[in-house]
């Protein structure tokens, strides 16, 4: 109900909610349909009634919490840290440069539009819902249910891709440290199977508990960042200290067996990459008080810090580094360390490195609770097998404590691809970039080219801008999806270590979903599912259809 409105009316008495004056895009509207309050709410539990859901979870979370995860799960540093063998290895001090710049201003249009629709439609299922609503008429069930895969897939891989990054850097670090220890595959897994223990153990806790870890860690994040982008420098043993101007806005280095102009742009992995935690918002906002204000802006705000502050890092790397070669194969099988190593020497390096570790534990902090929201969204509706598990919500915590549990069981799982080789879990980070930008733009595209006047915008909107910045995303998503699946080498070159398994694997995943859709889930899946009392067609129902009396309008019907 906006606040213009007459005051609600006492407690037990039954109103209709007016979606356009609480300007949402819901589900309803496409039905003709309206949600049914019988008790005194507020603006938020209001907002999310409307949109179809119960509130279900504590809002806890403020802008700066809601933000602070987004951040965490962001981790510049330790995110670009875990994808610089291809930036750096593609194209270079100046790919990585250039490339940084290109597609961070590029990604720039995902992020506004994202915020436009949070705005209208905050509710933890996000994308999938923006889907079901500005599809074609008898589209949305499968438009949200390819784009609800998408999104899935890539949150399921995020604990995944990020744990086996750190885990990797402690192997790493001890390396350093003992150079006469070996790592083994099996060292690298149990690391790793530790790290996702001990997330679930922090995640599975409230809310509120929640906020305080990510605000944590978003300081923790900063604090290393900063002193990265100035001890690097300062600290710098190589000599001369800096690389000249040319070779770092200049020479682009194909690091490829491809066009140097192609390389440059599969390089823009390591920035996809890193910059794909901003949506955390979103599937937060049932978690977040003022949500259709404070979500759009936690987004904006993780989307451009990422473009600045990533390019200082960029930058720091670039001036920086001697030996390219020796910092994406370097011995230590960490870019990060062997850049470390090489610019600051031994000891300096590895505590430079170890800042880096206690950096990315918080990346896979945030991604763990992000992921588990999106399980909890989507079960909650019956999209995923298992879904009466997975939507269940914990009476003592309020969070959706299973889901947690269960995205970190397919990450253990998906873990056991470093036993068949590095490029196979490698692929992991690129099935997570391409799953989610996917998922990212296609809403954005259904309400640029399908939605017309369907879409309302909420109190945070771009305008007269929406249209062009979503025509931006799509072009952006239209150029990346090829290049992500591109392995660096061809001809005789290539082999099963040297393959890029992208679209193996993302392409099974979602074979399989479009497969379970075509054979049972048309049949009963038709997208949001509403849990809260509604009018269908004039007849008032709760959930399956139930009547009651004593309804009092609170606006006309449309």
């Amino acid at each position: 109900m906006s606040t213009d409105q007459t005051a609600p009316t006492a407690a037990g008495r039954k109103h209709t909610i007016d979606e356009t004056a609480l300007h949402v895009t819901s589900i309803f509207t496409k039905k003709g349909e309206h949600a049914v309050l019988d008790h005194t709410a507020d603006a938020d539990e209001e907002v999310l009634v409307a949109l179809g859901y119960k509130q279900e979870f504590k809002r806890d979370f403020t802008w700066i919490e809601s933000f602070s995860v987004s951040f965490s799960v962001l981790g510049l540093l330790p995110s670009v840290a875990s994808t610089l063998t291809y930036n750096l290895g593609y194209s270079g001090q100046a790919g990585s440069i250039w490339g940084w710049i290109v597609a961070g201003i590029l990604i720039q249009s995902v992020v506004f539009g994202m915020a436009e629709l949070c705005s209208s439609m905050p509710t933890a299922g996000g994308l999938y819902y923006a889907s079901a609503v500005l599809a074609p008429e008898g589209w949305g069930p499968f438009a949200s249910w390819c784009v609800g895969w998408s999104n899935f897939l890539g949150f399921a891989t995020g604990p995944c891709s990020v744990n086996y990054a750190m885990a990797a850097m402690i192997l790493a670090a001890a390396e350093i440290s003992y150079p006469d220890y070996v790592p083994q595959t099996w060292h690298l897994y149990l690391t790793f199977l530790l790290l996702l223990i001990i997330q679930g153990c922090l995640a599975m806790n409230s809310t509120k508990f929640l906020g305080y870890v990510n605000i944590v860690g978003t300081i923790a994040n900063v604090i290393v960042l900063v002193i990265f982008v100035i001890w690097l420098p300062a600290g710098a043993i190589n000599k001369p200290r800096f690389n000249d101007n040319h070779t770092v806005w200049v020479d682009v280095q194909n690091g490829t067996e491809w066009p140097t102009g192609w390389a440059f742009i599969m390089g823009f992995l390591s920035v996809i990459w890193t910059m794909s935690g901003y949506d955390t918002p979103f599937h937060l906002s049932e978690e977040c008080s003022n949500a259709n204000i404070a979500g759009p802006r936690a987004i904006v705000l993780t989307g451009q810090l990422g473009l600045y502050l990533g390019f200082a890092i960029i930058l720091v790397i670039a001036y920086t580094v001697k030996d390219v070669n020796d910092v994406v194969a370097g011995a230590y099988g960490q870019p990060m360390a062997s850049l470390c190593v090489q610019v600051l020497g031994k000891n300096p390096g590895l505590a430079m490195f170890a800042l880096n570790i206690i950096a990315q534990f918080f990346v896979g902090q945030g991604c763990t609770i992000a992921s588990s929201r999106v399980v909890f969204a989507y079960s909650r509706d019956g999209a995923i097998p298992g879904s009466r598990w997975w939507s269940q919500v914990n009476s003592r915590t309020h969070t959706p404590v299973n889901s947690t549990w269960f995205v970190l069981l397919i990450a253990a799982l998906l873990g056991l691809l470093m036993f068949a080789s590095p490029v196979a879990i490698g692929a992991v980070f690129s099935i997570g970039a391409i799953a989610q930008y996917i998922a990212f733009v296609t809403p954005l595209g259904l309400k640029l080219f399908f939605a017309g006047d369907r879409f309302k915008p909420g109190p945070w909107n771009l305008g007269r801008w929406s249209n062009p910045v979503g025509a931006v995303a799509v072009a952006w998503l239209l150029l990346i999806v090829p290049a992500l699946c591109f392995p660096a080498v061809k001809g005789k070159d290539l082999n099963d270590l040297t393959m890029n398994y992208t679209c193996l694997i993302y392409g099974g995943a979602m074979t399989f979903a479009l497969a379970y859709y075509a054979i049972d889930a048309r049949k009963w899946f038709k997208g949001p599912r509403v849990n809260v009392e509604h009018l269908i067609y004039g007849q008032n129902a709760e959930n399956t259809g139930s009547g009651s009396d004593n309804i009092e309008p609170m606006a006309e019907k449309s």
